[in-house]
Parts: C-alpha cells; structure tokens; sequence
C-alpha cells in the first residue's frame, strides 16, 4: 500500500502539477491563460476517457501490472512535455500522459476491493488516499516553486522521475509478491469483450446511474474551480506562482486531517452523513475563500474545502468498489470515466468563464451547487440496493 500510495502521489501530482504554471505557459506561448489551460483539459480528458479501457484489461492482465506498465509510458511522454518547444505539441504529449497514468489509481481502487472485506475497504481506501492528497499538494506547491525559479520544464522531469521509481519497484515488488498479482478467477478467464460488455451491462442499473451523475458533477463543480485558485491568488493578492501553488497544500491538508480521522468520522456521520456534511463544507469554504480580504484567510477556507471534498469523495469511492463484485475492474474504470470526463469539462466551461468574466464567479457556482450535490446524494443513498452494500 505504500509503495501505491507513492504511485497515487505522482497521478494526482500530474493532475494539478499545471494550474500554477497557467501565468508561465500563457507568457512562454504567447496565447491567453484560458487558450493556456488546454494543457490541463487535455490531461483530464485522457486521464478520464481512458478508463473504459484500463478497467476490462486491468480484469485480465492483472490490476498491478498494468498500472507498471502504463506509468512507465507516462514517463516517457512526461519527459517529453519537458522538451516540447510549441503549445500544441505540449498538449498532445499531456493527453498521452494522462491517457497512462490515469490507469493508476482507479486500477488500485478496484486491486483493493478484490483483496479487503467491505467492512475495512473504507479505512483502507482511506489510507490510499493521503498519496492521492500529498499529489495534490506536491502538485501546485512544487511545480509553482519550480516554475518560478527554475522555469516551468523543470515540474514535468521530476514527475517523469517520479514515474520511473514507481514503475521500477513496482516491476520488482511484484516479483515476489503474490497478493499483487492476484486477479479474481472469474475475470481473469474472461475474454477483454466481456469486460466491455460489463460495462454496457452496469449502465442499466438505476443505482450505477445515480453513482456516475453524482461523481461526473462533483468533479466538475470542484475542480473546475480549484483549477483557478493558484490563479485567483495571483491576480487578486499579487501573490507569487510558488506561493500561489503552495496555498493549496492547505486544501491538501483538509483532506488529510479527514484520512486521518476517517474512521470516527464514518462512525458519528454514517455515509449519508459524510456526503451532506462533506457538500456543506465545500460551499462554505468556496465562499470564505471568495470573501478573504487576505492571504491567511484563503488559508482556512482551502482546508474546509479539502474537508468537505474528501468527506463525500470517499463515500462515493467506497460505493464504487462495490457497484459491480462480479466485474470491479469495469465498475470502477467506468466510475473514474465519469469523475474525469466531469473534470476535464468543468476546467473547459470554467477556462471560458475566467477569461471573460474572471475567477469569482466560478467559486460561486461551486460554492451554490456542491451542498445541493452533498444533499441529494445522501437522499439516494437511502435507495441503494442491499445488494451493493454488502461484503463481497
């Protein structure tokens, strides 16, 4: 788990490794910070449409080796934004990126619903997820700090770095470790076909239709405005692309201080609880974030954000895991299709909003519609079949 956890550190990184580096590439490629955020577009698309097909191969292949195998394309086409010398060329090595390394977490996710009980995936997931938080915060506080000293090429080699240690041990862990290359009998004698077909399958389920709604809003309220905060910093308080990036360690640490106590926190709120909580916060936090007067005010309401976002985002992960026993690796690849397809097309409509009206008015459609999500999700959860509820 950790050695997945660190793996999980470079996916999220990636994702938000660009946001502070908005202001440099716009100036480097002569264009407009909304023509500039391509890049981030790009990489959430592919990061995102790419997990219909992660999810049937990582069902035959095995879950751990395909994600060794993914990370080290990554590594590459990484290295390769590192060099590009022209915007759109950075943008198609971006998508190649994201297309690989998005295979990771989801991958993961659906690794550890095939190996823990129900009754402790929650802890478990959580446990997973500080890698995913620490990327977020390694993400825009790094790659902000080494935009502005070094220039912005210097964040994609480290990543690729990064990519290169986690496929290398991953290759050499897996040698004499059997739990990671274990696959489920069923799915793995199934035929890749199958696997598409059990996609095809999951969509007529209400419940599975409730879960990816929810999931493709949430990732486009949220990140389509947390995208532009490195951003909102820089124009409103002047502040610097390292300083922007590393404010965000404080929404990262939200999310860690519910990791941390995820497990009280399930046992006072139960899984309605932590979604309409978890909504509350997010909206509460977009608009103290709105109305700070200064930096140190934006830094608490960046850590309610992250609060709430984890709150309901690990309920909705949970509930993932076990949409589908029978064909998880589909289940959760179509789960990760419809949080990053929702990604990718909050940062596009938000990239269009900023450069016509500014950053402002992207938090407050954030900070409106993420309770009422919060809310109605945990409404339906009254309606879960028992069926995916339970351990497998």
């Amino acid at each position: 788990m950790l050695l997945l956890s660190i793996g999980a550190v470079g996916s999220s990184a990636s994702l938000r490794a660009t946001d502070p580096l908005l202001p440099l590439l716009a100036q480097h490629f002569s264009t407009t910070v909304g023509t500039a955020a391509a890049v981030i577009t790009a990489f959430s698309m592919a990061y995102g449409g790419l997990q219909i097909l992660w999810g049937p191969l990582g069902d035959r292949l095995g879950k751990i080796r395909l994600i060794a195998m993914t990370t080290v394309i990554s590594m590459l086409s990484t290295l390769g934004c590192a060099l590009a010398d022209a915007l759109p060329l950075l943008i198609v090595l971006r998508f190649l990126s994201g297309a690989t390394i998005g295979a990771l977490i989801p991958l993961t996710m659906a690794w550890i619903g095939d190996v823990i009980a129900y009754d402790r995936r929650q802890a478990v997931l959580a446990k997973f997820l500080i890698g995913q938080i620490a990327g977020v915060a390694f993400g825009t506080a790094v790659s902000g700090y080494l935009g502005e000293t070094v220039g912005w090429r210097a964040a994609f080699v480290l990543l690729a770095l990064l990519y290169a240690f986690v496929s290398i041990t991953l290759w050499m862990e897996m040698r004499g470790n059997a739990v990671m290359r274990q696959r489920p009998v069923r799915v793995a004698s199934a035929t890749l076909s199958q696997g598409y077909a059990d996609m095809l399958r999951l969509l007529r389920r209400p419940w599975v239709r409730v879960m990816l709604v929810t999931v493709f809003l949430e990732g486009g309220l949220f990140y389509g405005a947390l995208s532009f905060a490195p951003l909102h910093l820089y124009e409103r308080f002047n502040l610097g692309l390292g300083a922007s990036g590393f404010m965000l360690t404080a929404f990262a640490a939200g999310g860690l201080c519910y990791a941390l106590i995820s497990r009280r926190l399930v046992h006072v709120f139960g899984e309605r609880g932590l979604s309409s909580v978890g909504g509350t916060l997010m909206g509460v936090g977009y608009l103290g974030f709105i109305a700070a007067p200064s930096v140190a005010w934006c830094v608490p309401a960046l850590l309610v954000v992250g609060m709430g976002l984890y709150m309901l985002h690990s309920t909705l992960q949970v509930n993932a895991t076990q949409m589908a026993p029978e064909s998880r690796g589909a289940g959760v690849s179509l789960f990760a299709f419809f949080l990053f397809s929702g990604q990718s097309s909050g940062i596009w409509l938000a990239a269009q909003a900023v450069d016509r009206w500014g950053t402002t008015d992207v938090f407050y459609v954030a900070a409106i519609a993420l309770p009422i999500l919060g809310w109605v999700f945990s409404v339906r959860l009254k309606t879960r079949p028992k069926l995916e509820s339970t351990s497998t």
